[in-house]
């Protein structure tokens, strides 16, 4: 089936992106200059397909696991004192089909999508479009699309940089080490509060440093896409330095 494009008589399928923005830039750029016969097999629903085979399916299979790959090399080197269970807790809940469907709707994947219908009814173009699975099958079909043109390490740093804030966001919701923290130094009859150090970036992509005091003194520093994942990282650096001074 021919890719037409009719922008004008569809409207439009994402909302603006805002909150961390500038993410996804380099990721995106990627996905929009991909040749057109890649950006045709990542964009096609199967409903449409001629078979199944040429649906986006197969290129999210392989975009699976190239995701998978990137948020545990990442996870990783991030952070060399994680055991393997909590590694595998925060890349589970950052390669979630919610956790994709953000980040492709920041993307604006949708309206990409909707640009390489063809003549399908928009009344179901635009329902698929703003679904939250196949927002998600879309960030893995391209993801799987990009490694065939460019293999793994030219784009790992951008996927990286795309799901850096689903990154802190588990950290913050699934790893509590601030509540870790507080029950250590309640131990020690000592208390905790958090300031913040630093705050950098534009409005829309803002990083906080934040420090955790303990007894008057910063005995952590962490440094996230908000104050909380600030704190919480300040807060395990705490604690790493409390269980090094044999406490």
């Amino acid at each position: 089936m021919p890719n037409r494009s009719r922008p004008s008589a569809r409207p439009s399928t994402t909302s603006p992106r805002t909150s961390s923005e500038g993410a996804g830039d380099a990721l995106l750029a990627l996905i929009e200059a991909l040749p057109v016969e890649r950006l045709r097999h990542a964009f096609t629903h199967a409903s449409w397909a001629a078979s199944r085979a040429d649906s986006y399916e197969r290129l999210e299979f392989l975009g699976d696991s190239v995701l998978g790959l990137a948020m545990a090399e990442e996870l990783y080197e991030r952070f060399p004192d994680y055991a393997e269970g909590r590694l595998a807790k925060i890349r589970a809940h950052v390669v979630s089909r919610q956790s994709c469907a953000i980040v492709g709707r920041r993307l604006g994947l949708g309206e990409l999508f909707a640009g390489h219908a063809g003549e399908v009814d928009p009344e179901e173009l635009e329902r698929l479009a703003l679904n939250r699975n196949v927002l998600a099958a879309l960030v893995e079909a391209c993801l799987g699309a990009l490694y065939l043109e460019h293999g793994f390490e030219r784009i790992r740093a951008p996927i990286v940089a795309a799901f850096r804030d689903r990154i802190d966001y588990a950290i913050e919701g699934h790893v509590d080490y601030k509540t870790e923290l507080q029950e250590e130094l309640a131990r020690r009859a000592l208390s905790v509060t958090y300031t913040v150090v630093e705050v950098e970036g534009p409005p829309h992509d803002r990083r906080f440093t934040c420090a955790a005091v303990i007894d008057g003194e910063a005995a952590g520093t962490g440094t996230g896409a908000s104050k909380k994942a600030a704190e919480q990282i300040a807060a395990r650096e705490a604690l790493e330095r409390l269980a090094g001074a044999g406490g």
